[in-house]
């Protein structure tokens, strides 16, 4: 279920699976990729990924042996619920489970009362006038939506001006009024903003499949959630994604990662004692290497998107056997391994517009050399875009993600940003980050981990950071224990 790049990257896999087996595909819109797999091998439904009432009568025409849902809000709605309650077994989890994606606020508090590392101190906020009295004299802060909102919506504030104070708060202020805003929309949970410290490193996301008892965990992918070049402008669903060689990323330790894994496997465990029931599917954890260590940004409760892509791309395994091992609750059983040697770099190319102003993105002209692009060696994963008469039409959000793998940077980032080249529009502008995988911006995510390992590690050695005094004048202090 689902019709974005991400599900068109799980169904190339599991096309790949000898077992051979029949795909049918739930979509919104027709997405290229997507229907020319299920075309081949079973068939599709184009329905709303919200109602859960149209695709509980597709599921019991299609009779399926297994559901997979690949985008988090079908899981918000309760659609793993339904599954579930029809006895079809299930890769994706219900919503009391996904909470841990849809809540911010959730899963901050859950980090706290079982003392699961990586935390970052917190405030949430039912009401936008304590938010923004509480942030008058909070300091640097990362001022976000209480709930997921596409990745969209997270403003970092560094307070270290003292002439800059003023103007600074009026633009938290408004980012406090941007987030409700952004939240109240959905209504289906009750804080509206969430306010914690700012922290500052290099961001990766490790994503691990589980069956709720073990878990298999997948190489660590860099994202990277801006719009533009180097890291500027809003953040979007992220504009490419990067791993390797193998199962690695050059500016991570292979202590920090292992670190970072038990964070994703202790959060399960807790997760599951906490609300009950058993996770089955992905979780996956947006990290941030700062000065405490691995600290966790924020969990998605399924695959991530563009990381998905890099991720299979190294997987050497039956994917559908893992599905299967995974619904069946013998995911430790399953045998896999990873590609090494190998590097795998996504770009998405999206229409000007994307992400705030998507009307500007929509119904624009794309025009892809295929035939160029399987020769330069690169792989296309259909994103929002519909094939009318012949012609791919962009609906709003990244239109196609490109994929190239290789044995280095430098070659795998020529290879992709040729392929690349090869889309274009004829009616308006499309853009994409050139910076992503290049020997220049590795070499920065290099000297930036090294700084922040130098800090952290100097301060557990000397036992320091383990206590944060949150003040605020006229308020009980709170006092945050790490240890």
């Amino acid at each position: 279920m689902g019709d974005g790049a991400r599900e068109h990257a799980i169904a190339l896999k599991l096309l790949e699976s000898p077992h051979e087996p029949r795909i049918y595909a739930l979509m919104a819109h027709r997405n290229p990729g997507i229907e020319r797999v299920s075309r081949r091998s079973g068939g599709w439904v184009v329905i709303d990924k919200l109602n859960v009432n149209g695709i509980t009568r597709a599921i019991n025409e299609v009779n399926p042996d297994i559901v997979i849902i690949g985008p988090e809000e079908p899981q918000f709605a309760g659609v793993a619920d339904r599954a579930l309650e029809m006895g079809v077994p299930t890769f994706g989890v219900p919503r009391r489970l996904a909470m841990i994606e849809q809540s911010k606020a959730f899963a901050r508090e859950l980090m706290w009362k079982y003392k699961i590392p990586g935390r970052l101190a917190f405030r949430a906020f039912r009401d936008a006038r304590d938010a923004a009295e509480y942030i008058k004299n909070a300091g640097s802060v990362a001022i976000k939506p209480a709930r997921q909102a596409g990745g969209k919506g997270v403003r970092v504030f560094w307070e270290n001006l003292a002439y800059l104070r003023d103007a600074m708060g009026t633009a938290k202020a408004s980012q406090v009024l941007d987030a409700a805003r952004s939240v109240s929309k959905y209504g289906d949970i009750e804080d509206l903003i969430i306010i914690e410290e700012a922290v500052t490193g290099v961001e990766y996301t490790v994503q691990v499949i589980t069956d709720g008892y073990s878990v298999i965990a997948l190489p660590p992918i860099q994202d990277h959630p801006h719009a533009f070049d180097y890291d500027m402008g809003p953040e979007c669903g992220g504009m490419g994604s990067i791993v390797g060689p193998g199962p690695r990323l050059p500016f991570l330790l292979g202590d920090e990662y292992w670190e970072s894994v038990d964070i994703v496997k202790r959060t399960i465990e807790a997760l599951q004692r906490e609300v009950g029931g058993r996770y089955v599917g992905v979780l996956s954890g947006q990290f941030m290497l700062t000065t405490y260590g691995p600290t966790l940004i924020e969990y998605y409760s399924r695959f991530g998107d563009p990381e998905v892509t890099n991720a299979l791309a190294l997987l050497e395994a039956d994917l559908l056997e893992l599905v299967e091992a995974a619904v069946e609750g013998r995911l430790s059983s399953v045998k896999y391994g990873f590609r090494d040697g190998v590097v795998a770099i996504t770009k998405a190319v999206a229409p000007l517009g994307y992400p705030h102003n998507r009307d500007l993105a929509v119904n624009r002209t794309v025009i892809m050399n295929e035939d160029a692009i399987t020769k330069l060696g690169c792989i296309v994963f259909y994103s929002s875009v519909e094939e009318v008469n012949g012609v791919y039409r962009t609906l709003g959000s990244r239109a196609v993600e490109i994929m190239a793998l290789g044995s280095t940077y430098q070659e795998t980032y020529d290879r992709v940003e040729g392929c690349v080249s090869q889309v274009s529009s004829p009616d308006w502008q499309l853009f994409h980050r050139v910076d992503i995988g290049s020997p220049e911006l590795i070499n920065r995510r290099i000297s930036e981990a090294e700084l922040v390992r130098q800090v952290y590690m100097w301060r557990r050695s000397h036992g320091l950071g383990r206590v944060r005094v949150d003040w605020v004048p006229g308020r009980e202090p709170i006092v945050h224990d790490y240890s």
